[in-house]
């Protein structure tokens, strides 16, 4: 059994053609999709998180939104960009988000990847320190993240407080007590899964993956999260992690799926560069339904996963995206023994 949600890098854009034309557009219908996914009985809805952007920046007042309509579906990020990130407040509003959703978060962390900007990070305050890097940063703040979720205090009370404090020291609050174990890492080489799974973290993959053997990208994707089970057995975890993958699947259904994804139908892996390493991203798989079945058996990474999330092109509004997860979810996934 695996679960399926969808991912939504929550474009916004007044050119033709496209039905979210401004950021009321993509917060609304973003909450939405979330509801329509739930009712077609889909697992998960997920958000990117960039800044700088005509798209989804901050994302727990989007989060609790949808955790307040909604009432069984996941609901998560991929991925937060920790090199912005104040850690004691995003786990003061991850708790809250996560408590009016009754526990559904599944945040998804990472150091982040190229932005619009050139070190954006340092706008919103923060700097690596002396001899770091920014990856370094973001890493820190991610540990200082998952201790504070742990629930401990650390912080001395004030002996003459306005409200009556407990005993000891405090922690930051609302706190979620489940919310530590679902803290996902957005890793793009073997060496950072490994670090995850180290720490307790689950592992998302996404479409794009440090090129680390030139071998086609499922294959080098499955080989990252057999690595990232080994590191995580080893660590002595008392919980099995959760692994997801992302991919660009298109259900070709109608003469509007296919007049936009048709051309798609021989689509490749991609090897290139970005920034300083050598990058492979997944093909998409644009396909009638019965065919997607044979070609989606043939991946390895989902093989590996439990969970998959399907990126939607968000700009072609709910109804669309609704149409696409609710074909994925009743011709494609028992095809295939996702449910």
């Amino acid at each position: 059994m695996k679960k399926i949600g969808f991912l939504s890098f929550g474009h916004w854009t007044d050119s033709p053609g496209s039905r979210t034309r401004s950021a009321a557009d993509v917060l609304h219908q973003s909450i939405d999709l979330a509801v329509a996914a739930e009712e077609v009985g889909a697992d998960g809805a997920y958000f990117r998180v960039h800044h700088f952007a005509n798209q989804l920046g901050s994302p727990f007042p989007l989060l609790a939104a949808v955790g307040a309509r909604t009432s069984r579906i996941e609901i998560g990020t991929g991925v937060i960009d920790m090199r912005y990130e104040n850690p004691l407040y995003m786990a003061e509003d991850a708790g809250a988000a996560d408590l009016i959703a009754g526990e559904r978060l599944q945040l998804g962390v990472s150091r982040g990847s190229p932005e619009q900007v050139i070190e954006g990070y340092k706008y919103f305050g923060y700097q690596p320190g002396e001899g770091k890097t920014d990856a370094d940063m973001g890493r820190e703040h991610t540990e200082v993240l998952l201790k504070v979720l742990e629930g401990g205090g650390f912080a001395q009370p004030n002996p003459r407080p306005m409200f009556p404090n407990p005993p000891g020291l405090l922690r930051v609050e609302p706190h979620s007590p489940t919310l530590r174990d679902r803290i996902w890492w957005g890793a793009a080489s073997d060496a950072t899964a490994e670090w995850a799974a180290k720490l307790g973290m689950n592992l998302m993959s996404s479409t794009l993956k440090t090129d680390e053997s030139g071998e086609p990208f499922h294959v080098q994707q499955a080989k990252q999260i057999r690595r990232f089970r080994d590191a995580w057995a080893e660590a002595g975890h008392d919980h099995e992690p959760r692994v997801s993958v992302s991919r660009s699947i298109m259900p070709l259904i109608d003469d509007e799926s296919r007049a936009y994804f048709g051309h798609e139908r021989s689509s490749d892996d991609q090897f290139g560069n970005i920034d300083t390493f050598r990058a492979v991203f997944g093909r998409t798989y644009a396909a009638e339904p019965e065919q997607l079945v044979e070609q989606l058996r043939d991946d390895e990474a989902i093989a590996e996963s439990d969970t998959v999330l399907v990126t939607v092109p968000n700009q072609l509004g709910v109804e669309y995206n609704t149409r696409l997860l609710e074909s994925l979810v009743k011709d494609v996934a028992p095809a295939l023994g996702w449910k």
